[in-house]
């Protein structure tokens, strides 16, 4: 890892690799790191992912709840830019469902892609992360993770389940020079809850008025926030949840 000279949030020589990549936060924290200097392995299910694919961008399509999948995504890192620096665990889906209109199917598909998902990639990611004695691990997380909301039980138990798995990782690793946290957001605009409700991106911000800042995030707000724990300008901080909630979680 990189130390912090001129700009703390400067990444130059950096390899970040960055789950959920085609779009909504992936997106914009691909862009975000490599306008900071990273070279970025950008992944997602979708092969949409391809397009983002640049001297300083390597694409990987697949499944983030298949070991093949996180194996893969590293192993790219290391053949094309050499070394893992970061990782961000941003791949998530939803369903809108109460507790007793939830199928097991329906469960199981979201700890996959949210729980196992970012348990594969951080245990790859780690491997790596500890022969080179640094690394930093951000997972995007919920505030569902911290509040209660209606028709979100399998959502919120996946998203409590990375804020505990992020501070294992901390207190496991931090003496090897590993640091891990995770961002999380209030409503985001984005397209997660597509084919969920009609019409989801005016559904997601009507719900401004939730937030004491007066407005619901943009992707790129969030991608704001990874920067930051995924550079030096984080350097004392591990195993933390930083809400990016404008205001939510205060109330």
């Amino acid at each position: 890892m990189s130390t912090a000279t001129g700009s703390s949030f400067d990444l130059s020589g950096e390899v970040a690799v960055v789950t959920g990549a085609a779009r909504g936060i992936g997106l914009a924290t691909v862009k975000l790191l490599k306008a900071r200097g990273a070279c970025v392995v950008a992944s997602d299910v979708s092969p949409a992912v391809g397009d983002l694919a640049a001297h300083d961008v390597a694409a990987f399509c697949g499944d983030v709840c298949e070991e093949k999948t996180a194996a893969g995504t590293i192993a790219l890192a290391l053949k094309r830019f050499g070394s893992v620096d970061i990782l961000v665990n941003n791949a998530g889906r939803t369903i809108n469902k109460t507790l007793i209109d939830m199928s097991v199917a329906d469960w199981d598909q979201i700890m996959a892609v949210n729980v196992r998902g970012n348990f594969l990639h951080s245990r790859e990611a780690v491997k790596v992360m500890i022969a080179q004695g640094a690394g930093v691990v951000v997972s995007v997380d919920s505030i569902v993770s911290a509040v209660g909301m209606k028709d979100t039980s399998v959502y919120a138990a996946s998203k409590g389940a990375i804020a505990q798995l992020t501070k294992v990782i901390a207190v496991e690793y931090g003496d090897r020079g590993i640091r891990a946290n995770a961002v999380a957001p209030g409503v985001v605009v984005t397209d997660i809850l597509d084919g969920i409700v009609e019409d989801s991106r005016s559904a997601l911000s009507g719900y401004g008025g939730a937030h004491p800042i007066g407005r619901v995030a943009q992707p790129n707000d969030i991608a704001e926030v990874i920067g930051f724990l995924a550079s030096p300008a984080s350097a004392f901080m591990t195993g933390a949840l930083v809400m990016a909630d404008g205001g939510y979680t205060a109330i």
